[in-house]
């Protein structure tokens, strides 16, 4: 068994992405261009959705969708506590307030049921967080936004591809915004995109995305473009390069590829940890299709001798590498001494956080690394089992 090094996530990159960013270079068109454009069609026909607009990651696909849905100074978007800066932070961008609600103890996703709990008279949008790649419930968030007049802006950073109750997620709500980083189950290295099905919507990221220029600004470089072109509002630097649109473009091929790979890593490990006492699962539904961008397992520490850290320090110690998603948001200092959040409002994430460790699982992974990740972590429980 190798003794070198496994990481909690190598990107899935070939031949096919080599060469067509070389093919990019060579053309002389690196900024936002003709693969840029190709990836969001290709990327909306994937989906069935209407509209797909590449931007330079999924942070700035959130400002936009929160931007374009009508996101003003002084109002407030609800999003789950259990996830990454970017989510609440481009709430701040806006000059709005980011109010945070627990997740769901079986899934971490969201609680919709926190959700209705949490709208106030300025409540604009409703920000759902697919953790991990597990859909949360739209059908009971939707029907919350409808009744309060609420916008839909889903963080779908985890999220490709996925399906809820049969439906792509990118086709639920009012936008949907895509993560390409690096670790993501499609890359282009930084990146990303966002979809809606409202044409006034991605008129409105379309030309924020690129400073707030009229239509088509990349075409005046072109043969069939202007040098001319008018502001039309104070908009954004948030452009998908053609250099990283040709690895997307050869990515999304094998989009599904990558997901079958995935998939049979988790079940595996579900099999393999299925006996565990010391193990536990999140919950998975059965009527999603989870995008298994992480595989979490929660400790049960009454059952064992050490905690969550120093478990992830012994699979260090066994060349595995480990991550945790996420430190909830209320534990950072920025939004406890700001809003005043404390961890027993949140008492799902805040007892979630102290037990769940994500293990690998990407494409790249075979067979063996997979069994290395299994024999570490049975290792550490027979080690430290009570």
């Amino acid at each position: 068994m190798s003794s070198s090094f496994l990481p909690f996530h190598q990107p899935d990159i070939g031949e096919a992405e080599i060469e067509s960013v070389v093919e990019t270079l060579r053309s002389g068109w690196l900024t936002t261009g003709p693969k840029a454009k190709r990836l969001e069609s290709d990327f909306a026909r994937y989906l069935g959705v209407r509209h797909a607009i590449a931007v330079n990651s999924c942070t700035a696909a959130l400002h936009l969708a929160l931007e374009a849905v009508g996101v003003r100074e002084g109002d407030e978007v609800i999003l789950p506590t259990m996830t990454f800066a970017a989510s609440a932070e481009v709430v701040l961008y806006l000059k709005a307030k980011p109010v945070l609600v627990d997740c769901r103890a079986d899934t971490l996703n969201i609680d919709a049921e926190k959700i209705a709990q949490a709208i106030t008279k300025r409540t604009k949008a409703i920000m759902p967080v697919h953790f991990g790649g597990q859909p949360c419930d739209m059908n009971e968030i939707m029907e919350i936004a409808r009744r309060h007049d609420l916008k839909v802006v889903e963080d779908a950073a985890h999220a490709l591809p996925a399906q809820y109750q049969g439906k792509w997620i990118g086709a639920i709500g009012d936008a949907t915004c895509f993560s390409f980083y690096a670790t993501k189950t499609i890359t282009t290295g930084e990146g990303g995109m966002v979809t809606t099905g409202n044409d006034e919507v991605a008129e409105r990221m379309r030309m924020m995305s690129l400073h707030g220029i009229s239509h088509d600004a990349w075409k005046r470089y072109t043969k069939e473009g202007s040098w001319y072109y008018e502001i039309l509002s104070p908009g954004f630097k948030y452009n998908l390069t053609d250099i990283a649109a040709a690895i997307g473009i050869e990515q999304l091929k094998k989009c599904d590829e990558l997901w079958e790979a995935r998939q049979r890593i988790a079940m595996i490990y579900r099999n393999a940890f299925a006996k565990l006492e010391e193990i536990r699962f999140l919950a998975y539904r059965k009527d999603v299709q989870h995008a298994w961008h992480l595989f979490v397992i929660q400790l049960n520490l009454e059952s064992l001798k050490i905690d969550r850290n120093r478990f992830i320090e012994s699979l260090r110690e066994k060349e595995i590498g480990a991550s945790v998603h996420f430190i909830p948001l209320h534990f950072h200092p920025y939004y406890r001494d700001n809003f005043g959040y404390q961890r027993q409002e949140f008492p799902n994430a805040s007892a979630a956080f102290e037990r769940i460790i994500s293990l690998p699982v990407y494409s790249k992974m075979t067979e063996a690394d997979v069994e290395r990740v299994i024999v570490a972590v049975k290792t550490i429980v027979r080690d430290y089992r009570r």
